[in-house]
């Protein structure tokens, strides 16, 4: 779930980005472009207790700052489970 008031993402800003991840452990975050720039992670990831948002998995929030335009690689990585979006920002 995306914290933004409009698409699209916008390059140093910090986003708010919750996440459901199902699987075991703690979550560890990495965003990065294809020619290897690394997002800097403002906060997080928290993980929630409670929440509206019925999903499967656990909830967890990052702050995430995007220093490049470009085509990012969001990996989330838990002991037991992993998975990856990509995020436009311009």
């Amino acid at each position: 779930m995306l914290f933004v008031e409009a698409p699209p993402l916008k390059r140093g800003a910090q986003i708010k980005i919750v996440w459901r991840m199902t699987g075991e452990g703690p979550l560890h975050v990495k965003a990065t472009l294809p020619d290897g720039t690394a997002a800097k992670r403002a906060w997080g990831p928290e993980e929630h207790g409670g929440s509206s948002w019925q999903k499967p998995g656990q909830e967890w929030g990052t702050g995430l700052v995007f220093p490049k335009p470009g085509c990012w690689k969001v990996e989330l990585t838990r002991t037991r489970g992993s998975g990856h979006v990509w995020l436009p920002v311009k």
